[in-house]
């Protein structure tokens, strides 16, 4: 199963290169761009390392692929300045960039996934319901860590992070930001462990 799935995976790892050559080529701010990708520099040296003692399955390493191009595309322009961005802004009329919730709502996809397939593959949490519970709660332990680096960040950069930040004059970014995680992690156990299930079924 392993050796079949290794031309997707060069392919993804290499088009996970090419982005972020391309990404961080001419940035819109390089502290930004650091900031923004270092997710995915601490992310792959553990998929590495993990990849022959617990593969994960094909479906969770694409949605860990997709995750980081919304962290690259951020990372080069800063969340506030996405194209993307600005065209859902002018079509739903919105008061501000929205890309940056796209990637908060990420934040909370993907990590349920992770941590679902984890629990789930290493029988740690027995019931579905306490498991999505669990999943949920690592979900928003994660995404207010997030928020304490932002924080953090801010007050050792000061006006420098703000395009890290992202906050684009919201008072109430960082709860939004988090309820967006919590949609996104509410969200992947709704539309997707059923698919999920079958996937790690076919690779155990």
């Amino acid at each position: 199963m392993v050796k079949s799935r290794t031309p997707l995976f060069i392919f993804l790892l290499v088009a996970l290169a090419v982005s972020l050559a391309l990404s961080g080529w001419h940035p819109y701010d390089r502290t930004t761009w650091i900031l923004e990708i270092f997710p995915i520099l601490i992310a792959l040296p553990v998929l590495f390392a993990t990849y022959k003692k617990f593969p994960l399955t094909t479906f969770l390493y694409i949605f860990i692929f997709i995750h980081a191009l919304v962290l690259i595309l951020g990372g080069a322009y800063s969340y506030a300045r996405v194209p993307f961005g600005f065209s859902l802004q002018e079509w739903f009329e919105l008061s501000r960039n929205p890309y940056d919730k796209i990637g908060h709502f990420f934040q909370g996809f993907v990590p349920a996934l992770v941590a679902r397939e984890i629990l789930f593959r290493k029988h740690i949490i027995k019931g579905t319901k306490m498991l999505a519970f669990i999943i949920v709660c690592i979900v928003l332990a994660i995404s207010a860590t997030y928020e304490l680096i932002e924080w953090a960040a801010a007050l050792v950069l000061g006006q420098g992070a703000d395009e890290f930040l992202g906050t684009q004059g919201d008072q109430w970014d960082t709860q939004s930001d988090m309820f967006l995680a919590l949609i996104g992690a509410v969200t992947a156990l709704l539309l997707c462990s059923r698919y999920h299930d079958s996937h790690m079924r076919k690779l155990s």
